[in-house]
């Protein structure tokens, strides 16, 4: 029986990587963060949720769970999008708690225990949060202004209390998750977002915590368009929330 696994067939902590054309990052990703998971849980998986890459990707991810009884490996023949990626894994996850992160380690893995401690201490949520005074983050000007504008208009039209809310690096109790995860419909980045803002307004506890985080040289994200396309998002959710009857926050 291999050790992560408790003898009741049960697991503490459930990370999930999503997993898009990462060949270059992967390997040494889930190295890393196995050696944070042995100082904080007592058990665990790592599920990569591979998402129809073509650069190999796919091929390292099975060849790592062949290698490590602790590694999952779930593949998509066609790119369904980091949200739907993260959601089909959620739904396969068999720890307690869930824990997703970006592949880039963007976010300094010494906080990942207090992710998974906050969930332990009560709260339904956790989120990394850049917008803390406490946290440490490297990135452009322009970056910053963008974020900031981002989360001031998701707070204002969307009534969130969160800080940040696309930092991608977060946990919950997965009995929690799965309560509000089909009503979570964000196919892909805007996913944390609503995923965050449905969580508060039906009452779940979230905490943000400081983080270390530093932007990498290559992203996938594109400022201009991607802000045009999570602006629009915010938008349709805010009419959505609407028509569907669901309480503002108190």
């Amino acid at each position: 029986m291999d050790k992560k696994i408790e003898n009741d067939g049960k697991l503490e902590v459930s990370l999930i990587f999503p997993a898009y054309n990462e060949a270059e990052n992967l390997e040494r990703a889930v190295k890393e963060v196995i050696q944070a998971l042995e100082g904080v849980t007592r058990s665990y998986e790592i599920i990569i949720a591979e998402d129809g890459s073509t650069d190999g990707t796919d091929k390292i991810a099975s060849e790592l769970m062949r290698k490590n009884a602790s590694v999952i490996h779930i593949h998509s023949d066609k790119r369904l999008g980091r949200g739907r990626a993260l959601k089909n894994a959620a739904c396969k996850a068999r720890g307690e708690i869930v824990v997703y992160m970006d592949v880039d380690l963007a976010t300094d893995l010494r906080q990942l225990k207090a992710l998974v401690n906050s969930v332990k201490e009560g709260y339904d949520f956790a989120t990394g949060s850049r917008m803390l005074p406490e946290s440490r983050v490297g990135r452009s000007l322009s970056r910053r202004i963008a974020s900031k504008w981002y989360n001031f208009m998701v707070r204002t039209l969307l009534d969130s209390k969160v800080r940040d809310h696309q930092c991608g690096f977060k946990s919950c109790k997965r009995e929690s998750l799965l309560q509000i995860l089909e009503e979570v419909t964000a196919i892909h980045w805007f996913w944390d977002t609503e995923l965050l803002v449905r969580a508060s307004r039906k009452g779940y506890r979230i905490k943000e915590i400081p983080v270390e985080w530093k932007g990498g040289e290559k992203t996938k994200v594109n400022l201009l368009r991607d802000s045009l396309v999570m602006g629009s998002q915010v938008l349709k959710l805010r009419w959505k929330l609407r028509n569907q009857g669901l309480p503002d926050e108190t």
